[in-house]
Formats: structure tokens, sequence, C-alpha cells
């Protein structure tokens, strides 16, 4: 495992051990970084408009549509490092 892998699965630990919501927004890009860093860019058909939380996760997911695995594991990892440390 790479340093950066390592880094990464540890900001999914302390992201996953939040008790303090970060808000939606921060909550989206974390997930449009996760699954651009696991699974790259976002592939399937946008969800309709009657499906707000599925539509905001593929518009986010596609926001980063583009960036490498490794830049968005080190964007998820800078993001997660900002957030309060879990209590």
């Amino acid at each position: 495992m790479s340093d950066l892998d390592a880094q990464f699965q540890a900001a999914v630990a302390a992201v996953n051990a939040q008790t303090a919501d970060p808000g939606n927004d921060v909550k989206l890009r974390l997930y449009a970084l996760y699954k651009q860093a696991t699974l790259g860019d976002v592939s399937g058909r946008r969800p309709g408009i009657t499906n707000v939380v599925g539509r905001a996760k593929y518009d986010a997911w596609a926001s980063v549509r583009g960036m490498s695995s490794d830049e968005a594991k080190r964007a998820y990892v800078e993001l997660a490092s900002q957030l309060p440390s879990p209590a």
C-alpha cells in the first residue's frame, strides 16, 4: 500500500468517525472525491428530477470528472484534514 493510499484510508476512517455534521456541501464534495478516487468517472444516467438526493450526488461526482484517482485521494485527504477532530 502506498503512502497516499494509507493517508486516504486514514482520512476515510476519520470522516466516518465524525459526529458533527459538516454540512451538505462538504458531504457532497467528500462523496464525489471518494467515488472518483475509488471508481473513476461517473457513469450511468443522471437521476430524475424527483430523486433530489440521487441527482445531487450524481452532479457532485460529475463535477470531478476527469480527475485522476491520485488527485481525488489527495483532495479528499486535504478536505478531511480541515474537518474538526472527532470528540
